[in-house]
């Protein structure tokens, strides 16, 4: 059979995320969203070859009918593609120590990933439902763990430990573990391609920019040192994430001003980021039109957002020694050829020219050279962590 189609499932806390991918290709036969679980207006659209459909999955559903519907109604229109599917892909956020690559899942893998719940709540319990529910609706075929934080589990000591107590590494697994590992991983195999180097012989700075965003060193095609830490709240100014503040802000907010613990977390990971300093969206596209407009908070909060980028960027340097390029992808990173300019000129000292053309050019699924051919490179290159995912399921499978 020439197709390997893999069914991959990204289960957030009040969404589920599905494509039927080519593992050989990474073309998508059909892709949706299901979302708005557990309200009144819960509903799921996708698209077949380019087709759009969507419908409503009734009041309150939940993951489960989400599975339900795509196995009856969206794969049940299309069987010559359903009795093709040969593995069901998950992508799953933390995988603490535990998980450093991807795994078929058993009793032992959930298990695992139930432990890793602390590290992230909003996250990993979701993906257990979808995992349960995909093996009810598909329980012959073989189900595939796949893990943000594997990719990053080739960090040295002195990049993931926390100038903590030690101890709180060795019998709590406090530690810095990174996100959007898959991504970073497709990310450092295609930049090597587009550059003419073997993996191992480039060092690459993936920016992965979205409403959630991170920045990793990939040394060689190994993540050496990443932004996000043990949650995905450390690190860049993001949608409505703080990223790094000083922890004893925590304590001022409690002590002085009587927020609660709960209404502390919620504060900076739901009501920051781009959302708090521009008081306006967490939207990057609201960000650059109120920017457009002299919108003073939108000004500061794309300021600041790139600012702290450009530092993250610098600093990664470090471990790399040598730097072959930048590249940017994820949904901000991808599109916003604003954020890439004002980010690259930022990063004057290491002579990347932005070419203003070849920047335009690289939006909307576009991938390509955005600096000029005198100086440093930079590069977009649009993210597909579902083909990764369908890629380890079906080399998993073998």
């Amino acid at each position: 059979m020439s197709n390997k189609l893999v069914l991959v499932l990204n289960c957030g806390s009040s969404s589920l995320k599905f494509a039927i991918i080519d593992a050989l290709t990474g073309d998508d036969q059909i892709s949706g969203l299901a979302e708005c679980f557990g309200l009144e207006d819960a509903k799921i659209k996708w698209k077949v070859n380019g087709v759009k459909h969507d419908a409503s999955l009734g009041a309150f559903s939940s993951h489960r009918e989400a599975v339900e519907f795509i196995v009856k109604d969206v794969l049940g229109a299309h069987p010559e593609i359903a009795s093709q599917i040969q593995a069901i892909g998950h992508r799953v956020v933390h995988g603490g120590e535990k998980f450093t690559q991807s795994v078929i899942i058993d009793e032992s893998v959930v298990q695992g990933i139930e432990d890793c719940a602390a590290l992230a709540p909003l996250h990993n319990p979701a993906h257990l439902i979808g995992i349960r529910a995909a093996q009810a609706s598909f329980p012959q075929l073989p189900q595939v763990a796949v893990f943000d934080t594997a990719f990053h589990q080739t960090m040295p000591e002195k990049a993931f430990i926390y100038a903590l107590p030690y101890k709180l590494y060795r019998e709590n697994s406090i530690r810095r573990y990174g996100m959007h590992g898959t991504s970073h991983l497709f990310i450092s195999r295609e930049a090597a391609k587009a550059m003419g180097k073997n993996i191992e012989d480039s060092n690459i700075i993936c920016a992965h920019l979205g409403n959630g965003a991170s920045v990793t060193a990939i040394k060689g095609g190994k993540s050496v040192d990443t932004s996000m830490g043990m949650t995905p709240l450390e690190g860049l100014v993001m949608g409505t994430r703080c990223g790094d503040i000083d922890p004893s802000i925590i304590h001022h907010l409690v002590d002085r001003l009587g927020y609660t613990l709960d209404e502390v977390n919620n504060l900076m990971n739901k009501q920051s980021g781009l959302l708090g300093i521009s008081e306006l969206t967490n939207d990057c596209r609201g960000i650059e039109e109120g920017y457009s407009e002299g919108h003073k908070g939108a000004t500061l909060a794309l300021e600041i957002f790139c600012y702290r980028l450009a530092k993250y960027i610098a600093s990664y340097t470090v471990p790399l020694g040598r730097l072959d390029a930048v590249v940017f992808t994820g949904g901000i990173g991808e599109n916003s050829d604003l954020i890439r300019a004002k980010v690259l000129n930022l990063l004057e000292i290491f002579n990347f020219e932005v070419d203003d053309e070849r920047n335009k050019a690289a939006r909307f699924g576009n991938q390509g050279q955005i600096t000029t051919d005198n100086g440093t490179i930079a590069m977009v290159i649009p993210t597909n962590e579902e083909w990764v995912i369908a890629e380890d399921a079906v080399r998993l499978l073998k």
